[in-house]
């Protein structure tokens, strides 16, 4: 099904927080395609949230603003109740979630909070788009404020499918090193040793999980994470079945 933006209700939300600068400027950009839109978000940063849902907590909705609302839990969280309770007079067309501070490539959508909403989203039969934008030294805006709408308005003209998502990395190049747009499956990269051990002024021991990882698990030079090193804006649906259809049916007779 198509949608036509000028009078879709749209549902926006992200995972680094509701007061985040890459969800104000896919507000912004939201309100120049429809007077409909919503804002749900978590009330603080989620990043790494993955699809994760409170199940052992209330949870709040804050009103902050003209169809703008904070919940104080996860970005799952926060698109179900938007969906189910903050909007449940009339549901929303279609939900964007981002833009993500950092890109959302390879085996990183296990644990992306920014795709995880979109997700939610697809689950309750709601099309949906998750935008990240890859960070290099200092964050740059540029690419995702001059794209993502020309993105949004070719999507919504297309039928994503009830059981699929769409994920968009800008790539961290200048404005005018854009090579375009790039259709490309999802990579995976090798789950290397990224601990960060350090010790605290008590003589405590302690780790920060991060860096970025960088060895391919195999040589596919479509991946996204490949494109988006050559100046590419990677687009790469992501359906929620996640059946290895080959190997159900060489699985035939074995099990």
């Amino acid at each position: 099904m198509t949608i036509n933006l000028k009078t879709a209700r749209i549902l926006i939300s992200n995972d680094d927080g509701v007061n985040a600068e890459g969800l104000a400027l896919l507000e912004k950009i939201a309100r120049t395609l429809s007077d409909d839109v919503w804002v749900v978000a978590p009330e603080h940063e989620q990043s790494g949230a993955g699809h994760s849902l409170s199940l052992h907590k209330p949870l709040r909705v804050r009103h902050v603003g003209e169809k703008r609302f904070a919940v104080d839990g996860t970005p799952t969280d926060a698109v179900l109740l938007g969906v189910m309770e903050v909007m449940k007079d009339k549901r929303p067309d279609l939900m964007i979630s981002g833009i993500n501070r950092g890109s959302n490539l390879a085996e990183d959508v296990t644990y992306s909070g920014t795709v995880s909403a979109a997700m939610e989203a697809t689950l309750l039969e709601i099309p949906s788009i998750a935008f990240s934008n890859q960070i290099k030294g200092a964050v740059n805006w540029d690419v995702p404020e001059k794209y993502t709408a020309d993105i949004i308005r070719k999507l919504a003209a297309t039928d994503i499918g009830h059981d699929r998502l769409i994920n968009v990395n800008f790539p961290a190049v200048p404005l005018a090193d854009v090579k375009g747009m790039k259709l490309c499956p999802q990579g995976r990269r090798r789950l290397d040793d990224n601990l960060d051990r350090r010790i605290d002024p008590q003589g405590r021991p302690y780790i920060w999980i991060g860096g970025q990882r960088t060895i391919p698990f195999s040589d596919h030079p479509e991946a996204d994470f490949w494109v988006i090193r050559e100046g590419y804006i990677t687009v790469t649906p992501l359906s929620l079945d996640m059946t290895d259809y080959g190997m159900l049916k060489a699985l035939e007779g074995v099990v």
